[in-house]
């Protein structure tokens, strides 16, 4: 069995209440008693639960989150899942706070990440920009105790704890596929739009879809980026300009956000021919699906990846490990005829992110 403090105390032939104070690395123990107590630690194995100490203790976990600002909707929609965890952090012993920043700005972010810090928080979570004065951040961050996962957006060399998000490569690879299927041996190039290209999620998805695209038959080209910000009008813009100077396009990939602009420039161009993929499934390309504009629609589960956070930032804290399997978050993919209805964001059941 394992051991336990009553067998330390035993050991040591001191009192519970000394034991308790070494533990706790409170005052009040001479130190060759402190020395006899944690010789006692270890001649015994003792490995301390931190998730029952803390439960104990009644612990609250006060975790961030930062979020990009702005109308993206796939991100006003990973707020709204963390603003239903803060509904449920009662339960959970957390105290989650959101704080959104300029989207694309390491700056913002960075200062963001400094303020969690002082704060003293047990967590940060954060959608990530790939820029070295954020790796510079996450790792004052971990030089300071504090766990920090990315989401969505990973910065895999920052030291970070964990990601939580797809992988974006496959994503990319997933989407290049499609494509290739769709279009079959009808000639033309495909045009991307992207967000930015500072966001390593974006870069990896291009690469992924760059790789399949020259992978099949006939090497199909692929146009220079065309980065909308996540700006709906702009992103028309570009659309609509990219549509008119290349009358043979053949498809359109677009790997971020900004689909309301894309599906715009599409219905007024009357571009019903095109392939057109696209990532998460929000109001603008559940609309695109169904008006047939969207052909497909890579999605991941907003909601999956703010849980698994929590779970995450909590385990680290506690000094447990984390279950991979439980925290992987899938690639779904979506066409009109397997559209899910549209459901309120809420609590999940017991077991729901286990895939």
């Amino acid at each position: 069995m394992r051991p336990i403090v009553y067998d330390i105390a035993a050991n040591a032939g001191v009192s519970l209440a000394t034991v308790d104070r070494v533990l706790n690395g409170r005052p009040g123990v001479r130190a060759v008693t402190r020395a006899r107590v944690e010789a006692a630690i270890q001649s015994l194995g003792y490995v301390r639960d931190m998730a029952a100490a803390n439960l104990a203790k009644g612990r609250v976990y006060p975790l961030v989150f930062i979020v990009p600002g702005g109308e993206n909707p796939f991100m006003r929609g990973l707020e709204a899942e963390v603003r239903a965890a803060v509904d449920r952090s009662a339960f959970e012993r957390t105290r989650i706070s959101i704080v959104n920043v300029p989207p694309f700005e390491p700056a913002a972010l960075v200062a963001a990440i400094d303020a969690a810090i002082t704060s003293g928080v047990a967590g940060i979570a954060a959608v990530a920009v790939d820029a070295p004065e954020v790796a510079e951040a996450i790792g004052r961050a971990r030089a300071a105790g504090i766990a920090l996962v990315t989401l969505v957006s990973d910065l895999a060399t920052s030291g970070r704890d964990h990601f939580c998000g797809v992988d974006n490569v496959a994503a990319g690879r997933t989407a290049g596929s499609l494509m290739a299927r769709f279009l079959g041996a009808r000639p033309g190039p495909v045009a991307v739009l992207a967000g930015s290209m500072r966001v390593r999620d974006h870069r990896e998805r291009l690469d992924g879809f760059r790789a399949v695209m020259a992978e099949a038959g006939g090497r199909r080209p692929v146009l220079d980026v065309l980065e909308g910000q996540d700006d709906p009008e702009l992103a028309q813009a570009l659309i609509a300009e990219c549509l008119e100077n290349n009358p043979d396009l053949a498809g359109i990939y677009s790997l971020g956000a900004g689909n309301g602009g894309l599906v715009a420039a599409l219905a007024a161009a009357a571009r019903d021919d095109l392939c057109v993929i696209a990532h998460e499934l929000t109001a603008p390309t559940r609309a695109g699906l169904a008006s047939g504009l969207i052909d497909a629609v890579l999605n991941q589960d907003a909601g999956h990846e703010v849980r698994s956070a929590i779970r995450i930032l909590r385990a680290k804290a506690d000094g447990l490990p984390v279950v991979e399997a439980q925290e992987r978050i899938r690639i779904d993919i979506f066409i009109r005829e397997n559209l899910p209805p549209e459901s309120g964001v809420g609590p999940r059941p017991a077991g729901s992110d286990e895939h």
